[in-house]
């Protein structure tokens, strides 16, 4: 078995069968599919059902432990050399496996990533937040772009790694949330080499609304400070930018007529991202919530990176007892 594609799940049944369906229409066959369900009150295993006469799939539920810990449980069943770790939100485009395949018999490494993207069956907010996620006036693009990376780090919407790796290294660690950029931190750290494979992309659909995401990017924001303590100098400049953004917005709305400059700076960004989302989706409701899913996107992780290096860094509390009901179980 060359591939074992690792799901986990926690109550995404429709989500699961629209992933299900595009393996279906892979011209790759030799690979078996894992779905764990991590202790959901929606099960999706009669989805699963429909799809044991044209996959090789293994379907298992355990109780609730996040989703590191059931990745680690869907691999410790796994047969393939190579272990693909995909979010149950992804949709696999018909060539993923082909660009796999043709970038491994050129280059020797030890685990891979790749790029993410909104598929035109999207909704409007989720093409909205995939921009927000994607775009240089937000992440500063640098999500999926191999050339502005010194190491590439995967993440585990879409990451492979030889499964030999996977076991030496432990697997995934118990953080809830960066428990993937810890895991790929090790992985470089222990000497292996990784690489991006620009055209393994798939299509991620995240959060649906813009409520859920602020709560994603906000645990996002803690999880960075956390990581930097596992892995001192892994906090970048990059990564304290929507703490600034987010102090900015704060003394515009304290104090606009003490610093009327930031009014024009918030306004110019604003109108950058509408005027970009809107060409680059052709549509122009699409640059506008793209304006909120950005603003979302840089406050929620700006106020969760906040509240750690309060939390953490000042009152010097331990992961557990700061974050216990968000990162564990």
């Amino acid at each position: 078995m060359k591939y074992s594609l690792i799901i986990p799940v926690y109550n995404r049944p429709d989500e699961v069968d629209e992933l299900l369906g595009s393996l279906t229409q892979q011209n790759f066959t030799n690979y078996e599919v894992i779905v764990v369900e991590d202790g959901s009150d929606i099960t999706c295993e009669h989805v699963v059902g429909k799809y044991t006469d044209r996959l090789d799939i293994k379907y298992f539920q355990k109780p609730n432990s996040g989703p590191g810990q059931t990745r680690n449980f869907g691999a410790e069943r796994a047969e393939g050399e190579w272990l693909v770790i995909l979010d149950s939100d992804v949709l696999v485009p018909e060539g993923y496996f082909a660009a796999i395949e043709t970038f491994l018999a050129d280059h020797s490494i030890d685990a891979f990533g790749g790029p993410d993207r909104a598929h035109q069956s999207f909704t409007d907010i989720q093409k909205a937040i995939n921009y927000s996620m994607t775009s240089f006036f937000t992440t500063g693009g640098i999500r999926g772009k191999k050339q502005r990376l010194d190491k590439f780090y995967p993440r585990s919407f879409n990451m492979g790694i030889r499964r030999e790796v996977y076991m030496a290294l432990g697997g995934f660690g118990k953080m809830r949330f960066g428990e993937d950029v810890d895991f790929s931190l090790r992985i470089v750290e222990a000497g292996y080499k990784t690489a991006l494979i620009e055209d393994a992309f798939v299509y991620h659909k995240r959060r649906t609304d813009l409520k859920k995401f602020w709560r994603q990017v906000y645990n996002s924001g803690i999880a960075r400070i956390n990581l930097q303590l596992l892995h001192p100098g892994s906090l970048k400049i990059v990564h304290t930018l929507p703490a600034v953004f987010t102090i900015g917005v704060v003394l515009l709305f304290l104090g606009g007529a003490v610093f009327p400059w930031l009014w024009s700076l918030i306004v110019l960004w604003a109108l950058l991202i509408f005027v970009d989302s809107s060409i680059m989706n052709n549509n122009l409701k699409i640059g506008a919530l793209s304006v909120a899913a950005s603003f979302v996107q840089l406050t929620g992780y700006g106020c969760g990176f906040i509240s750690a290096v309060w939390n953490r860094l000042i009152l010097k509390r331990d992961e557990y007892s700061a974050y216990n009901k968000n990162f564990y179980k």
